[in-house]
């Protein structure tokens, strides 16, 4: 059972490992929150250790000698590298999953595999580390045509081609070690509305959280080059609770049971990417972990307890767990420094973050910044999520945007559009 008096580690320093440290610092249960290595945002909840979360062995050794009791490791590359196996090793309980189990996002063609054999819907494809016959396949399948690389690649590692000529480009760029792998898979371009939905699972025992839609293009209309995440809004109109219990039973635990029968049991969170299509819900994607920016929009809503749900997910203590939301709509809006997602300028000072936290509703949650003296700078190419609640997604856009235009530094720009296609739903 949890207890109270807990020391957390949470590892991580963006947006989303600032929306989590927001919300665990909010548990009864909590004694002592710190980051590694945290933002300067975070630093205002949690005591940030400048420790990166690319060096498991230090982290391992920090979690000991500081009796952490238990860590939340946020992030993608931390889970498919196997922090969690390092700390669990080290007799740190962690919040999964394991590196057998964080395949799940570690590679596209498993999981893909993984749906054919569960009989999960999802769009018809191949795996290829040879072009020549990638892109017979491509041609096969028509245009536009769906490349993927088959590893981890910061949210970016999908290239839609419209053409031979750039599918041909796209499967040349990623078998010659393009997003840094040399297997891709091709498959077919899905038509419909995309959605992300959440679960979490104790590796027996999975249960909806909510779910969320983000917008993945670099401009407004869905125009430009993918990026990570330049906006989210939960809940999405496109997964009423009809289409919520068919993810869950269709999606969700299927593919935990196929884990467990394949004995790497899927302990911690599943972000299960949708498109919803003529013909029903199709798998886009599994994420191993919250979504960024879509964890900065289910933070907000919970009302539960997210450091005692975690934990019970670590100790295999789901059944019967039922989180708690917020009936509001919450909506968060990415600010970026110019150039993103490509090359961009580091070291702007921010100015009106104050004003802009004063606002009703209005939440910021810090992904790409530093303290430097008495000021916050911008480092990363996403730099703040600016998030409200509201009674409706107009109304929690009114408040994001009117906090967006208080906040100011040399090349700052995020897309007007966040919400657009819930608003042209009503």
């Amino acid at each position: 059972m949890a207890r109270f008096g807990l020391r957390v580690l949470l590892v991580g320093s963006g947006g989303r490992e600032h929306a989590l440290a927001w919300a665990l610092a909010k548990s009864p249960l909590l004694t002592k929150l710190t980051c590694a290595p945290g933002n300067a945002g975070i630093a205002q909840v949690a005591e940030c250790v400048p420790i990166a979360a690319t060096d498991f062995d230090a982290i391992a050794k920090f979690a000991v000698e500081a009796r952490i009791d238990f860590a939340v490791i946020a992030a993608d590359a931390q889970l498919v590298g196997g922090l969690w196996d390092v700390l669990e090793a080290a007799g740190i309980r962690a919040l999964g999953p394991s590196k057998a189990a964080a395949v799940l996002e570690g590679s596209k063609g498993f999981i893909k595999d993984l749906c054919i054999e569960a009989g999960i819907p999802t769009a018809a494809y191949r795996r290829f580390q040879e072009p020549v016959a990638a892109k017979i396949f491509a041609d096969s399948l028509g245009y536009p045509v769906v490349i993927k690389a088959d590893g981890l690649a910061a949210g970016k590692g999908v290239i839609i081609a419209a053409s031979k000529a750039e599918a041909d480009k796209a499967i040349d760029f990623m078998l010659e070690g393009g997003f840094g792998g040399h297997e891709i898979v091709v498959e077919e371009f899905m038509e419909g509305e995309e959605a992300s939905f959440f679960a979490l699972s104790d590796g027996v025992n999975v249960i909806p959280l909510a779910g969320a839609q983000d917008h993945k293009r670099v401009g407004d209309g869905d125009v430009g080059p993918n990026t990570g995440g330049m906006g989210a809004y939960s809940p999405a109109p496109v997964l009423p609770p009809a289409l919520e219990q068919v993810a869950m039973a269709q999606f969700i635990e299927p593919t935990v049971a196929a884990f467990a029968a394949k004995g790497r049991p899927y302990m911690g969170v599943l972000y299960l990417g949708l498109m919803i299509t003529k013909a029903g819900p199709r798998l886009v994607e599994y994420n191993a972990r919250f979504g960024d920016p879509e964890c900065q929009v289910l933070m907000p809503r919970l009302k539960s307890d997210l450091l005692a749900m975690l934990l019970a997910a670590r100790d295999g203590r789901l059944d019967g767990f039922k989180p708690e939301w917020r009936d509001d709509v919450a909506l968060t809006v990415v600010m970026a420094s110019k150039g993103y997602p490509g090359s961009y300028d580091k070291g702007h000072v921010i100015t009106g973050l104050e004003a802009a936290a004063r606002l009703p509703g209005v939440t910021i949650f810090h992904a790409g910044t530093e303290q430097r003296g008495s000021g916050i700078v911008a480092v990363g190419g996403r730099v703040l999520n600016v998030t409200a609640l509201g009674k409706t997604v107009a109304e929690a856009q009114a408040r994001a945007y009117a906090a967006v235009d208080l906040i100011h530094w040399d090349g700052a720009f995020c897309r007007r559009d966040i919400g657009w296609r819930a608003l042209n739903r009503s």
